[in-house]
């Protein structure tokens, strides 16, 4: 046998070791979805019952590469064909980059997905039923301090009376005037945004299916980020969550960002 052969079986031996699963549909087809997979790979379902995973071939070795550029196009790729599954099917419960399934000594790799979807299933099922006809959006909420301050400044006699006396010192104590002017300021400024926070928070969570609070990041242009979250939002649920962000994006000195829909990447747990 030729060395070329040899090596193209234990190429092949290989690659059918594992499986890469994307997410789990709730629908229990077996399908072909083409070459859509990372690095081009077929994609395709493993059904148990009405639900199934979504895989494509590969070795047990984990998706890594020094190369950023092509790292960024697996995780792409990944959500990419969660995407289509979502769309498809209406319902997609995502894994993480990365879930291989690999063989064991009593099981290939397709075998024990279908014995962890048989394992899993009601669990599975019950996940399906809470995200179906939801889906995920990002809500961020930012606020501009100058344009708050300034309002803050009119509208408060005590800052009011400061400014007056700052008028009247001279250039040593009205520096000093400034700065204690200032402290005050942002003193409130902090315990408005909490209030802000607690008043947004409260008008978005109303109209959204579940909810997550994540981290707040560095924003642009001089804004700072007051609340970022993750929102689960049915079809019902959605007009009335875009009405009361518009409501707060034309509040002066704030603004808002809405990304989505994606699959329910935040709100699904699978081990």
């Amino acid at each position: 046998m030729a060395t070329t052969e040899v090596a193209s079986r234990t190429e092949t031996s290989a690659k059918e070791e594992g499986r890469y699963l994307y997410c789990v549909a709730g629908a229990g087809e077996k399908v072909n979805l083409g070459e859509i997979g990372i690095a081009g790979n077929k994609v395709y379902t493993v059904p148990h019952e009405d639900i199934c995973a979504i895989v494509h071939n590969c070795s047990i070795e984990p998706y890594q590469s020094h190369d950023q550029e092509l790292a960024k196009s697996w995780v792409i790729a990944h959500h990419k064909v969660v995407d289509t599954a979502w769309k498809r099917w209406g319902t997609a419960l995502p894994l993480s980059f990365n879930t291989i399934i690999s063989r064991d000594s009593k099981s290939n790799a397709e075998q024990n997905i279908q014995d962890w979807l048989k394992q899993k299933y009601e669990t599975l099922k019950r996940q399906i039923a809470r995200v179906k006809g939801k889906a995920e959006y990002g809500v961020q909420v930012f606020w501009d301090p100058k344009v708050l301050a300034q309002t803050l400044a009119a509208t408060s006699p005590e800052f009011r009376k400061l400014e007056e006396e700052i008028k009247t010192k001279s250039r040593g104590l009205a520096h000093m005037y400034r700065q204690k002017l200032e402290n005050l300021i942002k003193g409130e400024m902090e315990i408005k945004a909490e209030e802000w926070f607690n008043d947004f928070y409260r008008r978005i969570r109303k109209n959204a299916d579940e909810i997550r609070v994540d981290k707040t990041k560095l924003a642009e242009q001089g804004l700072h980020m007051l609340l970022n979250l993750s929102c689960l939002v049915s079809e019902g649920n959605y007009p009335r969550l875009v009405n009361e962000l518009d409501a707060i994006n034309q509040l002066e000195g704030f603004s808002v960002s809405l990304t989505g829909p994606w699959p329910p990447y935040s709100f699904v747990g699978i081990a």
